[in-house]
């Protein structure tokens, strides 16, 4: 494995036909939460990794929920906090959004190392928590995308 994360992400988004989202704690920054993330490991396709993150972050398999791509790309700016995870000059990352829907809300087993607690929320509340505007936008698109 390359000693420097891919500046290529998924965000999936976890929610429920009434629109409870889950929302993961980082360990490495309490207090910020967000939908299910993760980088992009060499050889892998989008879904490849959104489906791995899923797992590797809630213990979902995707086989039994389906995963959604929703066609959406985001780019930003890496937080300067972070930049040592990646190649020097890599400033952005691009996000591929996905979404999983579960048909109602259930305990998940967190990564230790990546998350401290997890919440169901209401999608408005969901989109207010979280910390990335990326992930605070897919959240509010939630009721526009069931109703297509």
């Amino acid at each position: 494995m390359s000693a420097h994360k891919i500046p290529v992400s998924v965000l999936v988004v976890v929610y429920t036909p009434d629109l409870q989202v889950l929302l993961l704690e980082r360990a490495d920054h309490p207090g910020f939460w967000q939908s299910v993330t993760g980088s992009q490991n060499p050889g892998e396709t989008m879904l490849q990794t959104a489906i791995r993150e899923l797992r590797e972050e809630t213990g979902l398999d995707a086989a039994h929920h389906g995963m959604a791509d929703w066609g959406k790309q985001n780019r930003y700016e890496i937080y300067q906090s972070w930049r040592h995870r990646y190649a020097p000059g890599v400033t952005h990352n691009t996000e591929h959004v996905f979404g999983v829907m579960l048909p109602q809300p259930q305990p998940v087993t967190l990564a230790a190392r990546e998350h401290l607690r997890y919440e169901w929320l209401p999608w408005r509340e969901a989109a207010d928590k979280v910390f990335s505007c990326s992930n605070a936008e897919v959240i509010r698109e939630l009721p526009q995308r069931l109703k297509t």
